[in-house]
């Protein structure tokens, strides 16, 4: 019987920075400063990507292809992205440390988890220079993780499944069916899925979700529960074996998997 001995959390929107909500203004500003508008919606969809991978993923967009190109004359370049993504860590590495509040019940839930033995690594979208400041931000606050993995030095970032691959050698773990990949985005669902690991959508404070914890707690709860019924059904269209609603039914969800690896 293979049981679970090994989590891999995403960070920003899964286990800290609710909402997902520290690149997303800076992707706004970033494309304000070459004119072209961008919806929150689009800024978000690619959320996950190693953030240069995001950038183009946002100029590859159909209307903002046509906007740029309506705005400058011609297609964007690769010289366009690099520019872009030497602003967009300017402001965000301004801003990193603001955004590395754990999201309510994570670190009960994982420090109940590690007292099981189940080791929980990590995979982000930032480079391990981001990393640099939100892993000891995010500790002083009580979050830590046993390991982390960044895409800097790996082939390639989200969705191939390299970072998850790392950190089961760095944990030392022998096989994929011992482990559970946790994560708020799809970019997060396709990199689990891509390294044949289980695979947990979670939806409170998922950039999919899109909200502050000051508008989730005031949305009515019928607004509230109709948008989680539609990030579920995006996670589950994008693969997702399971989709729980809050890191509180994280435990709940690992006893059933390990039913069935039984």
């Amino acid at each position: 019987m293979s049981k679970i001995n090994c989590i891999i959390m995403d960070w920003a929107g899964t286990a800290i920075d609710f909402g997902c909500f520290a690149p997303l203004h800076v992707f706004l500003r970033v494309f304000a400063e070459k004119n072209i508008k961008i919806t929150y919606r689009q800024a978000r969809e690619p959320m996950g990507l190693l953030k240069i991978d995001h950038i183009r993923a946002i100029l590859s967009m159909p209307p903002i292809r046509e906007q740029f190109r309506a705005v400058h004359g011609r297609d964007w370049t690769e010289e366009d992205v690099l520019g872009m993504y030497e602003s967009f860590e300017r402001h965000l590495f301004a801003s990193l440390k603001d955004f590395t509040t754990p999201i309510p019940g994570v670190i009960e839930t994982l420090e109940a988890l590690k007292a099981q033995g189940i080791k929980i690594g990590s995979t982000t979208g930032y480079t391990a220079a981001m990393m640099d400041i939100v892993r000891p931000e995010a500790a002083a606050k009580g979050y830590v993780v046993d390991n982390l993995v960044t895409p800097t030095n790996l082939p390639s970032g989200r969705p191939a499944p390299y970072m998850i691959y790392q950190n089961m050698i760095d944990l030392a773990i022998p096989s994929v069916d011992q482990v559970v990949k946790v994560g708020d985005t799809i970019a997060d669902i396709r990199e689990g899925i891509n390294a044949k690991v289980h695979t947990v959508g979670i939806i409170t404070g998922s950039n999919e979700l899109g909200l502050s914890e000051e508008e989730y707690g005031n949305l009515p709860a019928g607004k509230i529960n109709a948008m989680k019924s539609e990030v579920r059904q995006r996670m589950l269209t994008a693969g997702a074996h399971y989709v729980i609603d809050s890191i509180t039914d994280l435990p709940a969800c690992i006893d059933t998997i390990n039913k069935f690896n039984g």
